[in-house]
C-alpha cells in the first residue's frame, strides 16, 4: 500500500471519528454556552486530564465568565497568552480552546480555530456565537497545510491533535511558516515510552484514538527543530493510565481487538507539554 493511500486512510479514519463525535453534539440540544456536550468533544478521546478533564462530566453545567477565566487560568497554554496576541488552535475541535484564548488574548487580539472535520466546525460556530465571542473563528483545513499567510500568527496551541497525523514534519513546517519572527509552539501531545505493538502501529482505531501516530519524545522534538523551532522543551510528563481514564474507550478497543489487555501501555502512552519558539 503507497504512503499517500496510507495517509488518507488515517486522515478519513480520524475525520469519522471526530465528526461522528461532533454530530452527536450537534443533534443534542443545548442550553447553555458550555454543556457536558461542547466539554467532551473539546477534550475528545486524548489527553484527558487538567482542566479539560476536571469538566469533562460537568452535565450542562453554566459557566460564568468568572469561572471561564478560573479555567482558562488551569490551561497553561491558555494562561500564558498576552493581550492583543493572534493565536492558533491546531485542531479546534468544539472550539473551548479557541473561546478561553479570545477572552485571553482580548478585543485587541484574535483566536484562530483551524479543523479538518466540518461537523467539528459548524458545532465550534455554534459553541462560539453561544458564547458571545466575537474576536473568535474557526476555519476549515488540514494541519499540514494551514490555510494561513506566512508570518501572521503570535502562538500556536494545540492540544493532542499532531499525534494524529500522519505526516508530522509537514505540520511543523506549516507552524513554523505561519509564527511570526520571535512566536512561539506550546502543545499538548501524546509521545511514547518505549514501544507500540505493530498491531496498534497498523489499526486505524489506535489512530483515531490518539495512540497508533504517537512518536517517541526524542523524535517527535527532532521533528520540530528540524522546522527551524529553537528553544525546544519538555514542561511536563504524565504517563497515561489508558485502561482507567474513561475518555480511552478507542485506544482500549484497539487494544482489544490486537488480543492485549488494557493495562498494555500504561507505561507506554504519555501526555507531554512542549515548547518551542521560532527565531526572532
Amino acid at each position: 500500500m503507497s504512503t499517500i493511500t496510507t495517509d488518507e486512510r488515517i486522515k478519513e479514519a480520524v475525520r469519522q471519528a471526530y465528526g461522528s463525535a461532533a454530530s452527536c453534539c450537534i443533534a443534542e440540544p443545548v442550553q447553555a454556552s458550555y454543556g457536558c456536550c461542547t466539554i467532551r468533544t473539546q477534550a475528545s478521546s486524548c489527553c484527558p486530564t487538567g482542566a479539560a478533564a476536571e469538566t469533562e462530566d460537568s452535565d450542562a453545567r453554566l459557566y460564568s465568565d468568572e469561572e471561564l477565566v478560573r479555567l482558562a487560568e488551569r490551561t497553561p497554554a491558555v494562561a500564558g497568552l498576552q493581550p492583543g496576541e493572534v493565536v492558533l488552535d491546531l485542531g479546534s475541535g468544539a472550539g473551548l480552546a479557541c473561546i478561553l484564548a479570545a477572552n485571553k488574548v482580548g478585543p485587541g487580539g484574535r483566536a484562530i480555530g483551524l479543523d479538518m472535520t466540518p461537523e467539528m466546525i459548524k458545532l465550534a460556530r455554534r459553541n462560539a456565537k453561544q458564547a458571545g465571542v466575537k474576536n473568535v473563528e474557526f476555519n476549515w483545513g488540514e494541519i499540514e497545510d494551514i490555510p494561513l499567510p506566512d508570518k501572521s500568527v503570535d502562538v500556536i496551541v494545540s492540544s493532542c491533535v499532531i499525534n494524529l497525523s500522519p505526516d508530522k514534519d509537514a505540520v511543523f513546517a506549516q507552524a513554523y511558516r505561519v509564527l511570526r519572527p520571535g512566536g512561539r509552539l506550546d502543545v499538548s501531545d501524546i509521545v511514547i515510552d518505549g514501544e507500540l505493538p505493530q498491531p496498534i502501529r497498523e489499526s486505524m482505531a489506535a489512530w483515531a484514538g490518539c495512540v497508533a501516530g504517537a512518536l517517541p519524545e526524542s523524535e517527535y522534538l527532532d521533528k520540530m527543530r528540524a522546522a527551524g523551532f529553537t528553544d525546544v522543551e519538555v514542561l511536563s510528563r504524565e504517563y497515561v493510565q489508558i485502561s482507567q481514564v474513561s475518555g480511552w474507550g478507542a485506544a482500549r478497543a484497539a487494544l482489544a481487538q490486537a488480543g492485549l489487555p488494557p493495562d498494555a501501555l500504561d507505561r507506554t502512552v504519555v501526555n507531554a507539554r512542549i515548547t518551542a519558539h521560532k527565531p526572532a
